[in-house]
């Protein structure tokens, strides 16, 4: 989903009780090249905090009820990460 100039993205993993390994890649190496359509360019992903993650998520469920069913079939919050582009 965009947010501005920023894309987010959920790591949801199907609402599994487990954060999905890709999650703690981008925590731990937060600099990353992603594609949009025939676009290719460098972000930082940083998780979103309150009261931005909140706004975010339910934004995203908005747009794609499925992330609402994801979080109600688990117990842990779904972290929410942005992605910054590097200029």
């Amino acid at each position: 989903m965009r947010d501005g100039n920023r894309f987010v993205i959920v790591a949801s993993k199907g609402g599994a009780p487990t954060n999905p390994d890709w999650y703690y890649n981008l925590v731990a190496h937060p600099l990353v090249t992603v594609e949009v359509g025939t676009e290719k360019f460098q972000v930082r992903a940083t998780v979103a905090t309150e009261p931005e993650r909140t706004r975010l998520y339910n934004q995203m469920a908005a747009e794609r009820p499925n992330f609402a069913e994801y979080q109600r079939k688990t117990t842990r919050t779904l972290p929410v990460i942005i992605l910054t582009r590097i200029e």
